[in-house]
């Protein structure tokens, strides 16, 4: 993979986040969503070959870019970086996270409601100002890692095929991995497959998150301890390290109550600290900001390293490059 197209990709999603109309991950949502009523049964197999599908051809269109740019460094520059770009959404995330907590700081509940959707599923008829603050900074404790340090963990380890079909696989996640009626069988496989896409970019984005602390006031030393108690008391095998974390670093209290159209869970505290309040939506957002640009760093790292070349394509190599020998007089 190419680290300027790498760092570029992600200088255009801190510069410009998502675009409003006609974006990448849209596109997939589309084609995604006719083909999912083509083969929809409520049937765990029937739902595996769906997902199989979609991964598979997102993993494959990353594999043609890739091999179709490897012996042309500025096309696979520019390749790289409107890959990176279409697949993270650090900088729409925390856009989001500021339009609520605008309204939300200024006492507008009705209008920080009317918002809330945009970023978060929870029913906000529901809550108070500290539940949607607590809501806004759950978001954006989870999304750090599935919207940008789970995308590049994926392209340092896998390059173009990576970074294209862990974006599918999220996405599909979010398409039909929701336990409702007519996807709790179907989506299935969706929801494990992100469950173990996410599984180590979430402990990566923990750890991150741990070094960051002192930027919002926070000591590393909690944020470690909150991470290892209650990082697995989540229902979710990942969000709960994300949002721990978080907690920890913020020194709030996260999880409690949450409805969804009518469907409630009660998930245990994350935390020592008070209640979420709306000033903690920017702190958050400069945490998750924080933690970004060290995956971007990390991951631009390793793209620069590369993968070595084999014994054999260095053998290769030097016979082409190594002198003629005269032959030796009789």
């Amino acid at each position: 993979m190419s680290a300027v197209g790498l760092a570029l990709g992600v200088a255009l999603d801190a510069l410009a986040g998502d675009p409003r109309r006609a974006h990448p991950v849209a596109a997939f949502g589309t084609v995604a969503g006719a083909l999912e009523r083509r083969m929809y049964a409520d049937s765990r197999p029937r739902g595996a070959a769906y997902a199989a599908a979609c991964v598979g051809a997102t993993a494959a269109l990353g594999i043609a870019a890739d091999r179709l740019t490897r012996r042309h460094p500025v096309a696979r520059t520019a390749v790289t970086a409107a890959a990176t770009w279409a697949v993270l959404g650090g900088t729409t995330l925390r856009r989001e996270a500021r339009a609520i907590a605008g309204p939300l700081t200024a006492g507008d509940l009705e209008a920080a409601r009317e918002r809330l959707p945009y970023l978060v599923g929870r029913d906000p008829s529901c809550l108070d100002e500290t539940g949607m603050a607590r809501a806004v900074v759950e978001s954006v404790a989870e999304n750090t890692s599935d919207a940008v340090v789970a995308p590049l963990f994926w392209g340092a380890v896998a390059g173009l095929p990576g970074l294209l079909a862990y974006r599918a696989v999220n996405t599909l996640d979010a398409m039909v991995g929701h336990r409702t009626l007519r996807h709790s069988n179907f989506g299935w496989a969706s929801a494990r497959l992100d469950d173990v896409a996410n599984w180590l970019p979430a402990r990566v984005t923990g750890l991150l998150t741990v070094a960051a602390a002192p930027l919002t006031g926070g000591s590393p030393r909690e944020t470690w301890r909150v991470l290892r108690r209650d990082g697995g008391a989540h229902p979710s095998p990942n969000s709960g390290r994300c949002e721990a974390s978080a907690a920890g670093a913020l020194g709030v209290r996260l999880g409690g109550r949450n409805v969804y159209a009518g469907r409630t869970e009660d998930r245990p505290a994350l935390g020592d600290g008070r209640p979420p309040v709306p000033a903690d939506i920017a702190r958050a957002n400069r945490l998750s900001a924080a933690v970004c640009l060290a995956a971007a760093a990390a991951a631009v790292a390793a793209a620069r390293l590369g993968i070595p070349r084999t014994p054999r394509s260095r053998t290769r190599s030097q016979a082409h490059t190594r002198p003629r020998q005269p032959k030796e007089l009789p």
